[in-house]
């Protein structure tokens, strides 16, 4: 059957999470009815690259479905078919037909994380950013974000009621870099996989560390603990966003 590809830009502020839940609004339930709307196709089911959590966003989250339907749909009008029947919050940007036995999650090579703080007041972008007036030390910040470098077990970062038994991630890139508006700051980090809340947890602990709460080689002796209960607190959701996935082929034009 043909397996088509979608790129999904959303605002999860008000959403349980990506993965369909039977009680709470999700991404994933929201895209599914607009698709089985369109295509006429009650079974469909899609699968993300990846299961955000409740009030993450995301950028350039990629998702796969399978539907006999699509063969006679051009991806022109998938696109704006879906984006007349999804709410404002969630944008379909893109679709591609892929060959039969590609994954969404699987196939992805890399995926890079966005965790987006200010240290100047807030209004348009406060439900997308973390205000924290008080001044960092960034490069303590990023000199603690080379000792994420390489493959690491990060159980000390993992949620502790996760089911994930394999907790080992590799970390090809961590920086907390500068953005153009004065005050702005990302915390960017790519890597093969990620476990539960860990993005969200390193942040945490990152800016402990820019407060001078921790030193930079508390985050060695986190990492080597494996224990959630000697890293610092999870960062809001609210800041997260999944900016991009990589595949070894590039799915989408342009």
């Amino acid at each position: 059957m043909p397996v088509y590809a979608l790129l999904l830009e959303y605002d999860g502020s008000k959403y349980s999470g990506w993965q369909r839940q039977k009680t709470h609004p999700t991404i994933q339930a929201d895209i599914e009815e607009a698709l089985r709307t369109f295509l006429r196709c009650d079974q469909l089911r899609i699968t993300g690259s990846g299961r955000t959590d409740a009030g993450v966003h995301a950028r350039g989250q990629v998702a796969h479905f399978e539907c006999q339907a699509m063969t006679t749909v051009q991806r022109h009008r998938l696109v704006s078919a879906l984006n007349g029947l999804l709410p404002p919050s969630i944008a379909v940007r893109a679709a591609a037909k892929t060959h039969d036995d590609f994954h969404s999650r699987y196939d992805a090579r890399r995926r890079t994380y966005h965790y987006c703080i200010s240290s100047v007041p807030l209004a348009l972008d406060r439900s997308r950013r973390l205000f924290l007036p008080s001044a960092l030390d960034y490069p303590r910040m990023n000199h603690a974000c080379s000792l994420l470098i390489g493959t690491h077990h990060f159980g000390a970062f993992c949620r502790t009621q996760s089911a994930t038994v394999n907790r080992v991630c590799s970390v090809h890139y961590a920086q907390w870099e500068p953005e153009t508006r004065p005050g702005y700051w990302k915390f960017v980090i790519e890597a093969d996989r990620f476990l539960h809340g860990m993005v969200r947890t390193l942040a945490g602990t990152l800016i402990d560390i820019g407060r001078g709460q921790r030193s930079v080689q508390d985050l060695e002796h986190i990492l080597d603990s494996r224990d959630r209960r000697n890293a610092g607190p999870a960062a809001p959701a609210h800041a997260l966003i999944l900016d991009h996935v990589t595949y070894i082929v590039p799915l989408f034009d342009g």
